[in-house]
C-alpha cells in the first residue's frame, strides 16, 4: 500500500512539472505587448511557378515539366531594413507525379520604393538537393485589410543535386512568386 501511494505521488509530480512549465510559457507569451509584437512580425502566402530550368545541359520550361509551389512564410522584422523570413514551400510536380517540401530560411532587405532583395538557403526534405535562392520583389500596399500588401517576386533557385550513386547536377531555375503579405 505504501509503495502504491509513492507511485501515485511520483506520477502527480511528473505531470505537474510540464503543466507548470506550459502555464509559465503561456504567461510570458501573453505578457508581450501586442502592438510591439505585431509591428515586428509578419508573413506571406502565395504560389510560385518555376518557368524555366537549366540542368545537366538541358533547358526545360513550365510546359515541359509543370510544377507549382505554395510558399507560406513568417517574417521577423528588425529595427533596420533587414528582416529574417522563414518560408516553407510545399510543392507538386506533374511528371513524375510527386510532392515535396522545401525549408527556405533567409534574409530580405527593404531597398526602398516597395522593392526588396534577399537571399534564402534551400533545403529540400527527403531529397539529395540543397542550395540557395536569390530574390527580388515588389509590393503594392493594401489599405484597411488583414493583408497589408500583394507582391510579385522574381526568384532564381540554384540547387546542388548530389544523389548517392547518381549523376550530380546543378539545376538553375527562373520563377515567379505571387502572394499576399500580412
Amino acid at each position: 500500500m505504501q509503495s502504491m501511494r509513492a507511485v501515485i505521488v511520483h506520477r502527480r509530480r511528473t505531470v505537474l512539472g510540464p503543466v507548470l512549465c506550459a502555464a509559465a510559457a503561456a504567461l510570458l507569451v501573453v505578457s508581450v505587448p501586442v502592438a510591439h509584437a505585431q509591428a515586428n512580425l509578419g508573413g506571406h502566402i502565395g504560389f510560385v511557378l518555376p518557368l524555366v530550368t537549366h540542368a545537366g545541359g538541358q533547358t526545360t520550361n513550365i510546359s515541359d515539366h509543370f510544377s507549382i509551389g505554395f510558399p507560406l512564410g513568417i517574417t521577423f522584422k528588425g529595427k533596420g531594413r533587414m528582416a529574417y523570413d522563414l518560408e516553407l514551400v510545399p510543392g507538386v510536380q506533374g511528371t513524375p507525379r510527386q510532392t515535396n517540401l522545401t525549408v527556405h530560411p533567409g534574409f530580405v532587405w527593404n531597398v526602398g520604393h516597395n522593392f526588396g532583395a534577399g537571399l534564402r538557403g534551400a533545403f529540400d526534405i527527403n531529397s539529395p538537393q540543397w542550395g540557395f535562392t536569390p530574390l527580388v520583389n515588389h509590393s503594392w500596399p493594401i489599405e484597411d485589410n488583414f493583408f497589408k500588401a500583394y507582391f510579385v517576386e522574381a526568384v532564381l533557385p540554384v540547387r546542388f543535386s548530389r544523389p548517392t550513386g547518381g549523376i550530380s547536377t546543378t539545376p538553375v531555375t527562373f520563377g515567379l512568386h505571387f502572394g499576399l503579405g500580412f
